[in-house]
């Protein structure tokens, strides 16, 4: 059995109905798939920092909808962890100077540690991480 983690740019194309992720996504098992605590964070970040922005009350009530629209859909994935074993693998990932964004060597780390296919349009800066296995499935 294989374990696809799909990154936030997917995870995104997903939501809002891209129709090869789509496809790709149902033709797996649940238990098959995985989003990482790092997208959740991701995600979350965003819409609070629409809330900060948010002046209007038509504008503070949309936020705080598509705020909990996003947490309905997010929980209805396996989340990975950030764990202290991740966190380690991606400070020995960090040492190697992949130039490689910080958040994307912690993504990279919790597939790696899970024994995961890393699902992401960001190829370019996926495959430089040793071992990683990546997939496009927007392509």
């Amino acid at each position: 059995m294989n374990l696809y983690v799909l990154d936030t740019d997917m995870l995104t194309l997903y939501r809002y109905g891209h129709a090869l992720v789509r496809q790709r996504v149902l033709s797996h098992p649940s238990h098959e798939l995985a989003i990482t605590v790092i997208s959740v964070e991701e995600e979350l970040s965003g819409w609070y920092r629409l809330l900060r922005r948010a002046k209007q009350p038509p504008q503070l009530a949309r936020a705080y909808q598509q705020l909990a629209q996003a947490i309905q859909f997010l929980s209805g994935w396996q989340i990975l962890s950030f764990s202290e074993t991740a966190i380690a693998l991606c400070q020995s990932l960090a040492a190697l100077k992949l130039n490689v964004r910080k958040m994307d060597l912690r993504v990279a780390a919790i597939a790696l540690k899970n024994g995961g296919i890393l699902v992401t349009q960001n190829l370019r800066d996926f495959q430089r991480i040793p071992n990683l296995a990546v997939e496009n499935w927007a392509a």
